[in-house]
């Protein structure tokens, strides 16, 4: 069951799912609630999506093997270590 509303900081959280489309029905309606009363979610998810645009455009052959590595340990690591959201329970 969604929360009835979604802080800011859940928000930032939950923005990968969201843009990846696995975000529940549910969930996902009280996320874009949400953007239709917050300016700097709305703004913050464009920032998310023009990232995702950008980067798509970079091959992953011109990143080195060793720092692409190292890149996704990093990610790896500190998302394993933030405590899990009340909004993905």
């Amino acid at each position: 069951m969604a929360p009835e509303y979604l802080t800011c900081r859940e928000m930032v959280e939950l923005v990968t799912e969201y843009l990846e489309g696995t975000m529940p029905a549910d969930l996902r309606a009280v996320f874009e609630a949400h953007l239709v009363v917050c300016p700097g979610c709305t703004a913050y998810l464009q920032q998310m999506r023009q990232t995702v645009a950008l980067l798509g455009t970079v091959p992953e052959t011109s990143v080195p093997n060793e720092v692409m590595n190292e890149l996704l340990s990093a990610f790896r690591t500190w998302r394993a270590s933030q405590p899990s959201s009340p909004a993905s329970n």
